[in-house]
């Protein structure tokens, strides 16, 4: 079942669950300054994955509205295993570029 409006809001602003958004954001960031330069977007990505790198906290806060309205984030709530919110990010970053 998805979240209702209100409980997608207080998700929005929960402040732990930021905090695995940019755990995850931080993880893919590395994956990312690792891949090989030959990578489709290579480009983008990279300069994605430093700003990620510098301010982690900013980037989580940009990307918590967007996760919150990935289809797991909506089924399973701030209970989302991490597997799933990191697929939840890896997706909304990649959407991005």
């Amino acid at each position: 079942m998805a979240l209702s409006y209100q409980e997608q809001s207080e998700l929005m602003r929960d402040g732990v669950f930021q905090g695995r958004i940019k755990v995850a954001a931080l993880s893919f960031s590395q994956y990312i300054l690792n891949e090989a330069p030959n990578v489709q977007g290579h480009t983008s990505r990279y300069r994605w994955a430093q700003q990620t790198a510098q301010a982690p906290d900013s980037m989580a806060q940009q990307l918590q509205p967007l996760v919150v309205m990935d289809g797991a984030v909506q089924s399973a709530g701030a209970n989302v295993t991490d597997a799933a919110l990191q697929s939840a990010v890896e997706g909304v970053v990649s959407k991005l570029f």
